[in-house]
């Protein structure tokens, strides 16, 4: 048996102003160390292939578990975040994320250092959702598109870190050394979190909702929330946008702009810099833009995905056996995009739902580049084993979801975009409104 619940929203927009920002930036310095150990294995590929003696199937699984997890988490983390808090959740994901470093820096087998990487990836996936949630209870709803690509910005910035301090100390002090030391910064931000952190500004709290007995509350949360052509649509622009920068960036790029293009470590770093720095100019334009102008959201998204595309495929197809600097710069500058463009599925979910259903619809939509992610990391392992690593056809797979993703997008745009001009409180049943075409 379970209550009826009434959507709604707080009567007032928070007010934003210093406190927010302190209490925001708390949040995002979580999610920023967070993002450095998820990608810390992106540089340091070769070293672990090395260190656990294995090939590019089983160094694929590295990080295809860390995705597994995070994307498996997603919706979960969305209820919890919706349930619990902001605060307990991040709390409890820097606890995670801090074991799971130190283990995988000591992990002495290659199973044990599997499930270090696990138990990283699931204290991850409780950051972005919280930060999320942080922004939109503490700033001005018009505030929200800018505040995600901020978000988005600062995680980037820890992809940053990973490539310029923790790569030169990993080749200069050791494994052990360079993965222990840094699980320090997990502690370092578990102090402000612990002390300083609230969920809302005062008189700003959620309104009371009522919940379902038993599971009832979960299966209507996720239920209601998948119901909204919004929060579909959301998903599927992030699948399609940011997979081919976060496999680039998590695992393969590196080794194959050494192992491929012939580049020095020293090169291939900087190149894996300017994706970095690409993404955080790129999150700021985005951000102004979605927040200017709302139509811009889908020619956005489309043209990342048309461009990525085109730079993927000049690149795998250039006719000599390596692509010129020229072309591999302009790779990483596009690639640079993949990021922001993922941010644009949250500015489609976050309207479509009511208050206490963002963090739910959030996970959801934050699920959908994980899956792509995880399941382009696997087939480029597999056809590389399968090919005797040929990086032309292993990388190809990066099309087949994209055309996948595209036409999602194109099918659910009307039905959303019509059920973004209704009051959110008169928003009837999608089931009973939405066209059979429009549909997942």
């Amino acid at each position: 048996m379970s209550l009826p619940a009434q959507p709604s929203r707080p009567p007032l927009d928070p007010p934003g102003g210093r406190r927010a920002l302190a209490v925001w930036a708390i949040g995002v310095a979580v999610y920023f160390v967070a993002v450095i150990f998820r990608t810390s294995l992106g540089v340091a590929g070769l070293d672990a292939a090395d260190r656990f003696r294995v090939g590019a199937s089983a160094l694929a699984t590295f990080s295809l578990l860390q995705l597994l997890v995070y994307a498996g988490m997603q919706i979960p983390v969305g209820l919890m975040v919706d349930r619990l808090g902001t605060k307990r959740v991040l709390t409890l994901g820097a606890t995670l994320f801090t074991v799971g470093q130190l283990g995988f820096a000591l992990a002495p087998s290659y199973g044990t250092a599997l499930a270090a990487r696990a138990l990283l990836g699931c204290g991850d996936a409780m950051t972005f959702i919280s930060v999320l949630r942080l922004g939109t209870r503490w700033f001005p709803a018009r505030r929200g598109p800018l505040m995600a690509q901020l978000a988005g910005l600062v995680g980037m910035a820890g992809n940053l870190v990973s490539t310029l301090v923790l790569a030169p100390v990993l080749h200069g002090v050791g494994w052990v050394p360079a993965f222990a030391g840094s699980s320090v910064a997990g502690l370092v931000v578990m102090v402000p979190l612990v002390l300083f952190l609230r969920d809302h500004p005062e008189g700003h709290a959620p309104p009371p909702v009522a919940r379902a007995v038993g599971g009832g509350f979960v299966r209507r949360q996720i239920a209601d929330s998948w119901r909204q052509p919004g929060t579909r649509l959301g998903l599927w622009v992030h699948f399609t946008t940011q997979f081919p920068a976060m496999v680039f960036l998590l695992l393969w790029g590196m080794p194959f702009l050494v192992e491929a293009q012939g580049l020095t470590r020293t090169t291939a770093g900087g190149l894996m810099t300017l994706i970095v720095v690409a993404n955080m100019g790129f999150g700021l334009l985005y951000g102004q833009l979605v927040g200017r102008r709302q139509a811009a959201r889908i020619p956005l998204a489309l043209g990342t995905v048309a461009v990525t595309a085109a730079l993927w495929g000049a690149v795998l197809a250039y006719p000599g056996e390596r692509a010129p600097m020229w072309l591999l710069t302009a790779l990483c500058v596009v690639l640079g995009t993949c990021g922001p463009a993922s941010m644009i599925g949250f500015d489609f979910a976050r309207p479509a739902n009511p208050a206490e259903r963002q963090g739910t619809a959030s996970g959801i939509t934050n699920m959908g580049g994980f899956l792509a992610s995880m399941t382009t990391l696997l087939a480029v392992g597999v056809l590389l084993d399968a090919t005797g690593d040929d990086y032309r056809i292993a990388f190809s797979s990066v099309f087949f979801l994209e055309v996948l993703g595209v036409t999602r997008i194109l099918r659910l745009r009307p039905a959303a975009l019509a059920r973004e001009r209704l009051p959110l409180a008169t928003v009837p049943d999608p089931d009973q409104v939405t066209p059979a075409r429009a549909r997942t």
